[in-house]
């Protein structure tokens, strides 16, 4: 929203949880990552800092859009998470890159409203640094950094601590310190026969190469799809109660039904699990998970034939006085709809049940807030997911579009 740009802003995890994501100007209060809400609360409100729940409507709608301009400006784009994609700049003289990088931001945050900082190098590893020197200095390098030259290179990764390489983590930064690594440029020097032996073997390799400008991890196509579908989410609250597990279940079987039939697939096989503190046992805090599957006779897409096989499965997981914090479903062995195989004494799915899940998955989609549920789901939903701070989803609801004064 404009009224909040240059102001501290933060966003919440699930249920409201943990600090997820902050701006510039939060940091700068020093407000930490991924730290209990609760623990800054005294220091955010003092502060005047703007609170909020995830968005995931928005969220992915923006991010939809983001992806959608940058195609129609390179010839080529990886979405490689959210908020995150590698663009192939082939073709563009050395002299331009600097240039049309400067044009796609401008483009994008023109068209979009969402500010982007771009990294050019070329190899992804070294996009990476320079994606991530270019967020941290946007007024000195208008949120555009290139690496294309020994010099260029050599400056990027003195600048860049091992543990801010793209793959490396905390635990392989702790590993990289004992050999005195401290940087990227320190570890771009080790040999090849090194990183195989210290580095993950070859992966190692690759990424001392791409440290040095030898491209070794190509572009992928997108992958339209998917192998595996799973929906999961906390509760908002604990779930004591049998009833209202299986609603919620049914929920997320509901929500991986529509993701399966939007690419024209069925799932042959189910696995649940469910995720409980022990109230009987005050003294364990760490959560167990219980699980359980099932091989579908014939894979199928119908919601209520999948609910229908979930159903015994979560009276199987559930004990009383148990309470639950957590629940899942993945669908997995997809094949396309119109390669299921069935016996002679399979009931395959009916015109008409085909039309139902269309029917519903349409108004759903056009209406939104789930207008058309199976009774199995429940009505009132009292264990969803808290989002007490979350903002309106600007550019998915009609009632909740922002109002230009």
């Amino acid at each position: 929203m404009p009224s909040l740009q240059r102001k501290p802003v933060v966003v919440l995890s699930n249920n409201d949880g943990c600090i997820v994501s902050r701006t510039d100007e939060a940091k700068a209060l020093g407000i930490g990552m991924a730290g209990p809400y609760f623990q800054f609360r005294e220091q955010i409100e003092k502060n005047g800092v703007a609170v909020f729940s995830s968005n995931y409507h928005l969220y992915g709608d923006m991010s939809r859009r983001v992806m959608d301009t940058l195609r129609s400006l390179a010839p080529s784009v990886e979405v490689y998470s959210v908020d995150e994609c590698f663009l192939d700049l082939t073709g563009i003289a050395d002299e331009q890159l600097k240039e049309y990088g400067l044009f796609l931001k401008k483009t994008t945050e023109q068209w979009t409203g969402i500010p982007v900082s771009i990294g050019i190098a070329p190899t992804k590893v070294l996009s990476k640094v320079a994606n991530r020197l270019a967020k941290k200095d946007k007024v000195g390098t208008s949120g555009v950094v290139l690496i294309h030259n020994e010099g260029t290179r050599h400056d990027a990764l003195q600048r860049t601590a091992v543990e801010d390489i793209w793959g490396i983590g905390r635990a392989g930064a702790e590993k990289l310190h004992l050999y005195n690594i401290h940087n990227a440029w320190e570890l771009s020097c080790m040999s090849e026969e090194w990183a195989r032996k210290n580095l993950g073997g070859i992966v190692g390799v690759r990424l001392i190469k791409e440290l040095n400008g030898i491209p070794c991890i190509d572009m992928k196509d997108p992958l339209t799809q998917k192998k595996m579908i799973a929906t999961t989410r906390m509760f908002g609250k604990p779930v004591w109660e049998l009833k209202e597990l299986k609603e919620a279940v049914a929920t997320y079987i509901t929500r991986a039904a529509e993701k399966l039939r939007r690419q024209h697939g069925a799932a042959g096989h189910m696995h649940l699990f469910i995720v409980e503190r022990d109230a009987r046992r005050a003294t364990t805090y760490a959560p167990t998970s219980r699980s359980a599957s099932i091989q579908l006779p014939v894979a199928t897409q119908m919601t209520h034939t999948l609910i229908s096989y979930a159903m015994p499965l979560v009276t199987q997981l559930f004990e009383q006085g148990n309470r639950y914090i957590k629940a899942g479903v993945i669908l997995s062995d997809i094949v396309p709809e119109n390669s299921i195989q069935s016996s002679f004494f399979d009931t395959p799915p009916t015109d008409k049940e085909k039309k139902l899940m269309q029917a519903i998955d349409n108004i759903n989609f056009s209406m939104r807030n789930d207008v058309l549920k199976f009774a199995t789901a429940g009505i009132q939903k009292n264990w969803k997911m808290r989002q007490e701070k979350r903002s309106r989803r600007f550019t998915t609801r009609w009632d909740e579009l922002y109002v230009v004064k």
